[in-house]
């Protein structure tokens, strides 16, 4: 049994193997809600989505090798997170629920207006799972998490210029989805 320290150290990806060092505990403060998010909007479930996250941990933390360049660790976590959120998706339901994550009004919302707004948002998120996958996370990485496209294609491994094909064609799939609602 190895001592806790060098057990920590192999946990935060401070091994032999030649490995680079990842602060995990770091990263997890830093990485944590937002992932949390990103699997909100594919999989209906608060715990489910924070089991997929701790995954994407571990299997981060049994892999250190995995990571020659420790910047790119938040780009190997969310891609593990959408990879482990569609997993789920497919083996529990073939179409699944969704609510907007985080969505809050500034105050007090008029019961109409809250209802409208709902509606709104699942017509968005009924939209939005009826689009091909690679549309789909390009999109909600680039709308939803904010990322520039150069983060998204690192997350996706694809190119930036077919990050924005995917997002011009998700867009205008979306609008087109959701034209009746204008």
């Amino acid at each position: 049994m190895r001592p806790y320290g060098v057990m920590m150290a192999t946990m935060a990806g401070e091994v032999d193997r030649g490995s680079v060092p990842v602060d995990l505990a770091a990263l997890h403060l830093a990485e944590y809600r937002s992932l949390v998010r990103l699997a909100a909007l594919l999989v209906d479930d608060v715990a489910a989505c924070e089991e997929l996250v701790q995954e994407a941990f571990v299997r981060l933390a049994a892999r250190p090798g995995v990571l020659r360049d420790p910047a790119k660790a938040p780009a190997y976590l969310r891609s593990a997170v959408l990879n482990g959120a569609r997993s789920l998706r497919r083996r529990r339901d073939p179409v699944p629920r969704l609510r907007l994550a985080g969505s809050t009004a500034a105050g007090p919302e008029q019961p109409e207006a809250a209802a409208g707004r709902r509606d709104d948002e699942a017509a968005v998120l009924a939209a939005l799972r009826r689009l091909p996958g690679r549309q789909r996370d390009v999109l909600v990485l680039r709308y939803w998490l904010d990322l520039p496209e150069s983060e998204i294609a690192l997350t996706l491994g694809i190119g930036p210029g077919t990050v924005k094909t995917h997002a011009k064609r998700g867009l205008d799939a979306l609008a087109s989805l959701l034209e009746d609602r204008r």
